[in-house]
């Protein structure tokens, strides 16, 4: 395993302090109003986030992030419009800035605050690694982030948290290469189950995401 490697892996490890523990997505909903209950309705819904919503979104935007001369600033600006609420665009803002400033702090390096697949890929593009690579390992720190949340706030067992992870590399696999030869205009979104939910969490009068 080379050290670029090792490096990204540590960047996109739980340890990482990006805070992407306290954020569900909006998934805190969907369980609260008992649409996800059983480990097959959470494979469902990630594997739905995953070619429908802010997996698959995020995906191209890293990758296009991590070509050779990519304008930063315009691709986070663009990440920021791509936001269906106000949730969502803290959610992807505030890991993004405490990625990029961790980062820095590690490195040396300045790295502007950017929403977070931007500022993954402004960072990994000093790397030497395959963007397919990349996009995988991104994506499935954000699937094992939502599920861990899964086993803090629903029944779910360790067991059957990581089957369910397991049963997703596949598709996290496709999806990441799909995203590496896909250009903006294949963005687009149409994973509502989700968004409803991230809309519906904002007014949850308890809660303990802050997603």
């Amino acid at each position: 395993m080379s050290q670029d490697l090792l490096t990204l892996v540590q960047w996109l490890s739980p340890a990482f302090p990006t805070g992407g523990f306290a954020y569900s997505h909006g998934m805190e909903a969907a369980i609260d109003a008992g649409e996800i209950r059983q480990p097959e309705d959470l494979r469902t819904w990630l594997s739905d986030i995953l070619d429908f919503g802010a997996g698959r979104q995020d995906a191209i935007l890293l990758a296009q992030a991590l070509k050779p001369g990519a304008d930063h600033a315009a691709l986070d600006a663009l990440t920021r419009a791509l936001q269906i609420s106000s949730e969502r665009l803290s959610e992807t803002l505030d890991q993004g800035t405490a990625f990029a400033r961790t980062v820095t702090a590690v490195t040396g390096r300045a790295l502007p605050a950017r929403c977070l697949p931007v500022a993954v890929g402004e960072a990994v593009s000093a790397l030497t690694l395959e963007p397919v690579q990349v996009v995988e390992l991104y994506l499935h720190a954000f699937v094992a982030n939502l599920v861990s949340v899964a086993m803090r706030f629903m029944p779910l067992g360790q067991e059957a948290g990581q089957t369910v992870l397991s049963q997703l590399h596949p598709q996290v696999v496709k999806v990441a290469r799909d995203a590496t030869m896909a250009e903006l205009d294949d963005l687009g979104s149409a994973a509502l189950g989700a968004d409803m939910s991230a809309l519906a969490h904002e007014t949850m009068d308890v809660r303990i995401f802050r997603t």
